[in-house]
C-alpha cells in the first residue's frame, strides 16, 4: 500500500472490494497527521527556535516514527478484513461447518478490530505531540498544526467506527469489553484536537 500512487489507493478505495476500507483510510488520516506535523517540525528548527530545540527534535523524530506506524497499520487493517472475507467465506452446510466457520468469523473479528484501535491510540499520541508543538513552532506554518488536528481526529473517529463495527461478531466478552474501552478513548482524542484546531484559529483570526 505504501508505493501505491494515491489514485490508485483511490481507486482501490472506490472498488466494491472488501478491503482497503474504513480502517485504512483511519490509519492514513494519522499517517497524514503525522506528517504535517512533522513539516511543522522541520520549519521550527535553527538558531530562531534553539530554546525549543528538544521539544522540536522530539515531535520530528516520534512524528517520522508514526508516520511510518500509520502505514503498516493501513496495511495490517485490509489483510485483517480480507481474513473476515475469507472466514465468512467458509462452507456451512453442516453443523460442524457452521461451528467452524462461526469460531472463524469470531477469530478473525478479533484480527479486524485490533489495527483499528491501535489506530485510536496512535491518534491519542500523535493530539500529544499537536500540543506540543502548537505553542512552539514556527507561526507562518501554524495552520498545518489545526489541520494535523483534523487529520488527527478523523484518525480517532474513524478508527472508533472500525472497531465498533466489529464487537457484534466477538464472542469472547473480555475481548469485546477491551475493545470497546479503547474505542471509546476516541472521544477524548477527538476533544483534544478540536482544542488544537480551536487554539490555531483564535491565533490566526486575531
Amino acid at each position: 500500500m505504501r508505493d501505491q500512487a494515491i489514485g490508485d489507493f483511490l481507486q482501490q478505495l472506490a472498488d466494491r472490494v472488501p478491503a482497503p476500507g474504513g480502517g485504512a483510510s483511519a490509519a492514513l488520516h494519522a499517517a497524514q497527521a503525522a506528517a504535517l506535523l512533522g513539516m511543522v517540525a522541520r520549519y521550527s528548527e535553527g538558531p530562531k527556535y534553539a530554546e525549543h530545540e528538544a521539544v522540536i527534535s522530539r515531535v520530528r523524530t516520534e512524528t517520522d516514527d508514526a508516520r511510518a506506524q500509520a502505514l503498516r497499520l493501513a496495511e495490517d487493517d485490509a489483510a485483517a478484513f480480507g481474513a473476515v472475507a475469507a472466514a465468512y467465506g467458509l462452507p456451512k452446510a453442516t453443523d460442524e461447518e457452521k461451528a467452524a466457520r462461526s469460531a472463524a468469523i469470531a477469530g478473525a473479528l478479533i484480527g479486524a478490530a485490533e489495527p483499528p484501535a491501535r489506530t485510536v491510540e496512535l491518534a491519542d499520541r500523535l493530539a500529544g505531540l499537536a500540543e506540543l508543538l502548537l505553542p512552539v513552532g514556527n507561526r507562518n506554518v501554524l495552520s498545518d498544526v489545526a489541520a494535523a488536528a483534523e487529520a488527527i481526529r478523523a484518525a480517532a473517529t474513524t478508527g472508533q467506527v472500525n472497531v465498533e463495527v466489529n464487537l457484534g461478531g466477538i464472542k469472547d466478552e473480555a475481548a469485546r469489553t477491551a475493545f470497546a474501552a479503547r474505542a471509546a478513548a476516541a472521544d477524548q482524542v477527538a476533544a483534544r484536537a478540536a482544542a488544537t484546531t480551536t487554539a490555531v484559529r483564535k491565533e490566526i483570526n486575531r
